[in-house]
């Protein structure tokens, strides 16, 4: 993930600001040497296995996805929090449009990111104030693009090695491309990367391939969840009165966890990991970050393809599709998607 805080030129609230350089200052300063700390008898041999494994996934990451090879996640922070950052979205009440945040680096983005939980909390309830759907996240990892040295940070290690290895693939990727104010391109793009990745380096160390059950689940889940985005959008153009506009609303969210049960229970025998997700308060802002991690992956893996499946090919193919304008991109990005579905339509009806 690209976290908004990086993008520091751009906010015109100094307070916004200040924070921002702080916290960045602060992971740079308590960065220590994976290296050092395990040749140190000290270091905690629990902790000492975790950074063993993100160096190796680190030059994995270098020698064999061909991603820049530097001192990013060559060394550690401990933060002594849950994450580096929270991140916090906003809609109008009655639109599934982001709030946006433009900077000079990344662009414009639908959040802004604050080191201290409490700050993302305040700018959270300024607003609510106003009337926006709000809704805070917590971020364990972001790339600084390459203009810092991105550690391995303590939040990432409460992850599984997969998840764990995966993130830095994925961080690294930002740092190889990115499209100033394309979210979706960006993630789409870094998420391949992160997956294919994790698909080669899982047989690299002779593992067999990561359970497909958990990525259809998620697709699953996914796809849920942008339904009731889109039937929203539609609520919220209908051009009916507030009253009866917020009725809709909290109906279709109503008909969404009847959806979601039923799927749950006849499609994954009842299996229960999203149910706390659904469980808590759903408004229009926590909606935003389903589908931007994916939208385009699929295109992605047909470059990836076309490329015979060698990095070099492949990101020369992307970067040349990064220079198109926008509405030209997602033109080809879209034509790509058409096509895998069609060779998958083929697939299923032989």
């Amino acid at each position: 993930m690209l976290c908004g805080v990086f993008a520091l030129g751009g906010c015109t609230s100094v307070r916004y600001y200040t924070q921002a350089v702080r916290g960045q200052a602060s992971l740079v300063v308590h960065r220590q040497p994976v290296a050092r700390l395990l040749r140190e008898p000290t270091t905690d041999p629990t902790l000492a296995v975790r950074l063993s494994l993100a160096l190796q996934a680190r030059q994995f990451a270098s020698d064999a996805l061909d991603l820049p090879n530097n001192r990013s996640y060559t060394r550690y922070v401990d933060l002594h929090r849950p994450y580096v950052v929270w991140n916090v979205f906003a809609t109008p009440r009655f639109s599934v449009a982001p709030v946006r945040h433009c900077f000079p680096v990344a662009g414009c983005v639908a959040y802004r990111g604050w080191f201290h939980e409490a700050s993302a909390e305040a700018d959270a309830a300024r607003l609510r104030r106003r009337g926006d759907d709000v809704w805070v996240g917590g971020v364990p990892a972001y790339s600084t693009l390459g203009w810092f040295a991105d550690p391995i940070l303590s939040s990432m290690l409460r992850w599984d090695d997969d998840e764990l290895a995966g993130t830095i693939f994925h961080e690294l990727a930002h740092q190889l491309l990115y499209v100033k104010g394309d979210t979706a391109f960006n993630e789409s793009f870094a998420t391949f990367v992160q997956r294919e990745g994790l698909r080669q380096w899982r047989a690299h160390r002779g593992l067999s391939p990561s359970p497909a059950d958990t990525q259809a689940m998620t697709a699953g889940f996914t796809r849920l969840v942008l339904d009731l985005r889109a039937r929203l959008k539609v609520l919220y153009a209908s051009g009916v009165d507030e009253e009866a506009m917020e009725t809709g609303k909290q109906g279709e969210i109503a008909a969404f966890r009847v959806r979601y049960a039923h799927w749950r229970d006849s499609h994954w025998h009842g299996d229960t990991r999203y149910d706390a997700w659904v469980a808590k308060p759903i408004n229009n802002a926590r909606l935003l970050p389903f589908g931007l991690y994916d939208q385009w992956e699929p295109a992605f893996a047909a470059l990836f393809a076309q490329a015979g499946q060698r990095w070099p090919a492949f990101y020369q193919r992307v970067r040349r599709l990064a220079r198109e304008p926008q509405e030209q991109r997602d033109a080809r990005l879209q034509a790509l998607l058409a096509a895998t579905r069609q060779v998958a339509d083929r697939k299923l009806n032989q």
